[in-house]
């Protein structure tokens, strides 16, 4: 009787032990580095763009020309009756005067730069070559009666704008692959130009008669003209991979006083470009 009494106590402190042991040990911490986990997967660390450095490539756009002939016509038509009692009695220049005229087109180019980036402020020089062949014709024809006779006066203002190339300072702050810009710098055009001022001067006498030195005629068609002046825009630019960009920009242009022309350009274009 004892003996089975002894075993069924031996038994029951056995099983309170096991017991008490994974209660213990459900509380005991893990160890670090007691399990063997798969490491997670690593992330690529995408590398920043590097705007520093050469680059070459194209634009197509749109282009509106606006041409003013004013100023050169004005002055060749007071200068045909410089000297003249007639200067006294009308202005001649306001018997030339035009509108504005404007012209429209796809215009197509090519350019060529070098960036520096200093952080993320990038500063480029850049050189562009873009042809256009936008042009204008007008003429005008008027006659006066005046104290000392008659004034017949007619004009040309012709211009053509062939080709033109920007040398320009970019000024861009890049958000990674990004880059807005602003740009400007001076433009050198080729230009076709035909202003010329006719006029004749006529007595009252019967039969009437030219005054001496008329008729007389001023200025005249001119080929490949460099005319000079500004440009100035903005724009944005993207890095699709390391050595391919695209932009979309916009550029005035303005050359002033070419041959008595004045043309101002709006040009809204996109381009690509390689980078080396």
């Amino acid at each position: 009787m004892r003996t089975r009494s002894t075993m069924l106590t031996g038994a029951l402190c056995g099983a309170l032990a096991l017991t008490a042991h994974g209660a213990f040990a459900a509380d005991y911490p893990v160890l670090r580095g007691s399990q063997f986990d798969d490491p997670p997967p690593s992330r690529e660390i995408e590398t920043p763009f590097n705007w520093t450095g050469f680059y070459l490539g194209g634009t197509a756009g749109y282009t509106q020309s606006r041409f003013r002939t004013d100023k050169g016509v004005l002055d060749l038509a007071n200068g045909v009756f410089n000297g003249t009692s007639v200067l006294g009695e009308l202005s001649p220049a306001q018997l030339v005067l035009t509108q504005p005229r404007d012209d429209t087109g796809v215009t197509f180019g090519a350019f060529a730069g070098y960036n520096f980036a200093f952080g993320d402020a990038v500063i480029g020089f850049e050189g562009e070559y873009s042809r256009i062949n936008h042009g204008t014709r007008a003429s005008t024809l008027e006659a006066r009666l005046v104290g000392s006779g008659a004034v017949a006066i007619a004009s040309r203002q012709d211009a053509e704008i062939k080709d033109y190339a920007n040398f320009r300072m970019r000024l861009g702050y890049a958000y990674g692959r990004l880059m807005p810009y602003f740009t400007f710098g001076a433009a050198a055009g080729r230009f076709d130009t035909n202003v010329a001022v006719a006029a004749n001067w006529v007595n009252t006498a019967n039969p009437p008669v030219s005054y001496f030195g008329y008729p007389r005629v001023l200025g005249g068609p001119k080929k490949d003209v460099w005319g000079y002046g500004m440009s100035l825009g903005g724009g944005i630019e993207a890095a699709l991979v390391d050595n391919l960009t695209v932009r979309a920009e916009y550029l005035f242009t303005r050359f002033n006083n070419v041959e008595g022309v004045t043309v101002n350009l709006n040009t809204a274009r996109v381009g690509a470009a390689v980078k080396f």
